[in-house]
């Protein structure tokens, strides 16, 4: 009898994460009032599995040297960048100036805002959207302008008919696109792309385009560039994109800012100098070694994983009465209509939270249209799924 070989990439395994100064495990009790020690979360967007080997090999090495100074020559990242972009979404011939370093995308949304509108400006998200894009905007002066967008057969659409009313009613300077989409898991197709683009076009607004989860994409669906959807759009077109959702290596803090157009990247550099920034070499580094061919071999692995804890948790969560998980496109983010239960907000989250004893993020964080939703990771061993699929059914038996 011969021995099963291990898997590729066991994302099966089950990594002790507590106290080792994670937010996602470390700072449940504090914020939740749950203990790690019982609690599951799936709160934060990253996920409970070991980042791909050339990534780890390639920071094993640089802490070999034991020489941790100022990162330079970002020529081999910018190779590895082209090239992952150029064989994965078929955005080709990327020019090296058209590429900022940034300390994530939050980071890079809060200088593009800074460097492309003026205090009062109005920057337009059609939500729900990612809870940081509100908070960047409102802590920099400018005005959150939501437009909610609709339900079509579960799926969301962006209401561009909302769009041109806020455009009337309000001073916009921006527009702000998650692609795909969170919380919803959207790949958005070419026409909406460039519908949003047009609409950009026809108010002269910045358009920043958030593509961080470009890579957690679930068959037959394709992420499409937005510079790709619409190249008409390029003197307003800002596109951001990082390794560190798709790869789990959010904690180097590194994120890219693409602007091909000459005049808005001058702009851009202008907020870049005056705001001292700079890339950090543990995320550099990690993100060159991801986008290689042995890194998208993992990406592959990954979806596939996820696809099977997809089915798991949408399987349990949606045999609940009243409850609904929106079909996932992309993401590892489940989006959980719970308002067909009838319930409150203050009881979905004591169920989920205190009943069940999961850590989510609440749907009314993500702007207009989030009330009775809950969005759940699903980025962890299956174990752990199959774990919170029973906890869920526990809690909401009463309506079996």
């Amino acid at each position: 009898m011969t021995d099963t070989p291990p898997p590729a990439f066991d994302f099966d395994e089950i990594i002790e994460r507590r106290g080792t100064h994670s937010l996602k495990w470390d700072m449940m009790e504090r914020l939740y009032g749950l203990s790690p020690a019982g609690a599951l979360p799936m709160w934060v967007a990253d996920m409970d599995f070991r980042a791909a080997p050339p990534i780890r090999r390639a920071l094993a090495d640089y802490l070999e040297t034991g020489v941790y100074g100022y990162y330079g020559d970002d020529s081999d990242l910018l190779a590895a960048l082209d090239w992952w972009q150029s064989t994965r979404h078929g955005w080709q011939g990327i020019p090296g100036e058209a590429v900022f370093h940034v300390g994530g995308l939050v980071n890079g949304t809060a200088i593009a805002i800074e460097a492309f509108t003026e205090p009062g400006d109005g920057v337009l998200l059609f939500t729900p959207v990612y809870h940081a894009f509100a908070r960047v905007i409102r802590a920099a002066g400018r005005k959150v302008v939501e437009v909610p967008m609709q339900l079509e057969n579960g799926r969301y659409v962006m209401d561009m008919a909302g769009a041109e009313e806020a455009a009337a009613r309000e001073k916009l300077a921006m527009v702000i696109l998650c692609s795909p989409h969170n919380p919803g898991g959207r790949v958005w197709t070419k026409d909406e792309l460039s519908a949003v683009a047009e609409f950009a076009t026809r108010h002269d607004l910045l358009l920043l385009s958030d593509e961080i989860h470009d890579d957690l994409v679930f068959s037959p669906h394709r992420h499409i560039p937005t510079a790709l959807a619409a190249p008409e759009a390029e003197a307003r077109l800002v596109t951001m994109i990082s390794a560190t959702k798709s790869f789990n290596i959010a904690g180097g803090h590194v994120g890219h800012v693409i602007i091909t157009d000459p005049g808005l990247r001058e702009r851009f550099a202008r907020k870049v100098t005056a705001l001292g920034i700079s890339p950090g070499a543990f995320g550099m580094i990690a993100a060159t070694a991801a986008w290689s061919p042995e890194g998208a071999a993992w990406i592959d692995a990954l979806m596939a994983y996820l696809e099977g804890n997809r089915q798991l948790f949408d399987a349990g969560v949606n045999a609940i009465p009243g409850v609904r998980s929106m079909p996932l496109e992309a993401t590892y983010l489940a989006w959980v209509d719970f308002s067909g239960t009838g319930m409150s907000q203050a009881e979905i989250v004591e169920r989920v939270e205190k009943r069940a004893r999961i850590a989510t993020n609440h749907g009314p964080q993500f702007g207009a249209g989030g009330e009775g939703f809950m969005r759940f990771n699903l980025a962890m061993p299956r174990a752990r799924i199959e774990e919170a699929v029973h906890r869920l059914e526990e809690a909401f038996s009463d309506l079996q």
